[in-house]
């Protein structure tokens, strides 16, 4: 596959100030957008007919590069590619082999969220871009419950993906969402078999994004009471040494299966005083929280003033100044309309 043009502004991994908000806090990850699209329809997600952007609205490989770019120059060390569903996206392979190229000179670090549903056909392609890692969305491995939640019947092509991503070496954790009616029961079993492929698991508490067709009241399982259900059943030990990496999640071991949990909690257990992470959508809009509908439009300077390195970054400075301490996420009443109108999969999960 041949390399995608470099972007005209090529500039060494550090040669301008780092990325730092008004409470401190160093952003050293980006999380960056490809698509709004998916081929699922999880319930907690987005509605059954979603209305996706058109593509012309979207950024193309070459300006998702320059800003990729620009973040490194500031600092940034991690990027995660995301969407919607990020290999639905044609030709995205080009976006991993150019970013895959600036591995070792200025980002450490270079992966992908999935719903593997594509998995299978790119992973050997994504190691050798230079990923190591992917999480991959799985919120139950019951086919109706599976069917139930993604409102598709796609799990075989899910578990193929991660079998795919496992032989082509790359280091899966899986991500699950959980669903008080959908999944709650099966949480234990879903542990133990991503324990037994030697993958970490970590567990969200749903969040109140855009509108989906469901009341997330009906929806909302409180990581507390997932962990007290778990502890009942096996012995977990809070490992505090991987904290500082693991962005929101917080890690436990689990004596008897020798594996990992980890808790995303953003109802029960606000997790934003370590926040070192901005999102940019595909089309190009610098969110600084996932809680707050506060944007910078980068997509405009890059568009009004081309190449100038010096005008995207005022604007990073100008966004990192508005990043808010925190969120404040509730789910507490039924028929409430969502903390946020815009879906995760228009922000990037």
């Amino acid at each position: 596959m041949a390399a995608m043009p470099r972007a005209a502004a090529d500039p060494s991994p550090v040669s301008a100030a780092p990325l730092v908000d008004s409470f401190g806090r160093a952003i050293t990850y980006l999380r960056l957008s490809v698509t709004d699209r998916c081929d699922l329809r999880c319930a907690y997600c987005m509605s059954e007919r979603m209305t996706f952007l058109p593509r012309k609205d979207l950024l193309s490989f070459e300006e998702l590069e320059a800003l990729a770019l620009a973040f490194i120059r500031r600092g940034v060390r991690k990027i995660r590619i995301t969407g919607g569903e990020p290999l639905v996206r044609r030709d995205v392979l080009a976006l991993f082999e150019s970013l895959g190229g600036r591995l070792g000179d200025g980002l450490e670090d270079l992966t992908l969220t999935t719903n593997a549903t594509r998995l299978a056909a790119y992973a050997g392609k994504l190691a050798d871009c230079g990923v190591k890692r992917v999480n991959a969305s799985l919120d139950s491995l019951d086919r109706d419950a599976f069917q139930r939640i993604t409102r598709r019947d796609e799990l075989d092509a899910v578990l193929a993906g991660i079998d795919a991503a496992q032989r082509a070496g790359l280091r899966v954790k899986l991500n699950t969402v959980a669903l008080k009616h959908d999944n709650a029961h099966a949480i234990p079993d879903m542990i133990a078999w991503a324990h037994a492929r030697d993958m970490d698991l970590t567990l969200i508490e749903v969040m109140p994004l855009g509108e989906t067709g469901e009341d997330r009241v009906d929806q909302y399982l409180p990581m507390t009471a997932v962990r007290d259900a778990l502890e009942a059943r096996w012995t977990l030990t809070d490992e505090p040494g991987v904290q500082r990496d693991a962005g929101p999640a917080r890690y436990v071991r689990v004596r008897e299966t020798g594996g990992r949990i980890g808790f995303i909690t953003p109802l029960t257990n606000n997790f934003c005083a370590g926040c070192n992470r901005v999102r940019v959508t595909c089309t190009g809009r610098i969110y600084m929280c996932l809680g707050h509908d506060d944007h910078i439009d980068l997509r405009q300077v890059m568009r009004d003033r081309p190449g100038d390195d010096e005008a995207l970054d005022e604007a990073l400075d100008r966004a990192l100044g508005a990043k808010p301490e925190k969120h404040a996420f509730a789910i507490s009443e039924r028929n409430a309309a969502p903390a946020v109108a815009r879906h995760m999969s228009v922000t990037g999960g």
